[in-house]
């Protein structure tokens, strides 16, 4: 990634100075740095409170009543590991804070979960239906609330930054919904290979 953001420096400079503009690509990266870091700065107080919300609710068990609801639907998705174990119930808490927009705070549950699932992996070398299924569903980042996008749009000054929540909503889901499909496919196609011991 730093080739490519090195790579597109490199081009525009040289864009630039063949067409006489470099004193405006000059101007634009200051500017850019600049505003970056008016973003970055606005960001810690919007992010704090979100997170402070999080946490709030994740207290009074508002995450562990939510978790609790969707803990059905996670079991279905995640039938190949045992329903008593912790990995379910983080799951559910993962996917309860990535609804609400704060991968942070989904972060180290998401890790957690993983952890757990890898004690029910057969194979340890290799990632396992569930572990797939717990990424395809963390990449595809269903939100219910967008709220480090809101955050940015507060940074930068925008009027309604709020007008992000339907477009996410819908785009979230359509994404979350075909990576579980895709990954309920690809268990079917790609089934475990047995070993010349006869054991998966």
């Amino acid at each position: 990634m730093n080739y490519i953001f090195y790579l597109l420096i490199v081009i525009s400079i040289i864009g630039g100075a063949v067409n006489g503009k470099l004193n405006d690509v000059v101007n634009a990266i200051l500017s850019g740095a600049e505003l970056s870091v008016q973003v970055a700065i606005s960001l810690i107080g919007i992010m704090a409170f979100w997170l402070g919300m999080m946490k709030i609710a994740e207290k009074c068990g508002l995450i562990e009543f939510i978790s609790k609801i969707i803990k059905p639907i996670t079991k279905r998705l995640f039938n190949e590991i045992p329903e008593d174990s912790p990995a379910v119930g983080d799951i559910a808490m993962s996917f309860s804070a990535n609804a609400f927009g704060l991968a942070n705070a989904a972060t180290p549950i998401g890790i957690r979960a993983m952890e757990e699932l890898q004690k029910h992996n057969k194979d340890k070398e290799s990632a396992s239906n569930a572990m797939c299924m717990f990424l395809a569903m963390n990449t595809a980042g269903f939100q219910l609330i967008p709220a480090t996008v809101i955050a940015v749009l507060v940074g930068i000054g925008y009027k309604n930054p709020t007008s992000i929540i339907a477009p996410t909503l819908l785009v979230t889901s359509i994404s979350f919904m075909t990576a579980i499909i895709l990954a309920k496919i690809f268990q079917k196609l790609w089934k475990p290979q047995k070993d010349n011991g006869g054991n998966e």
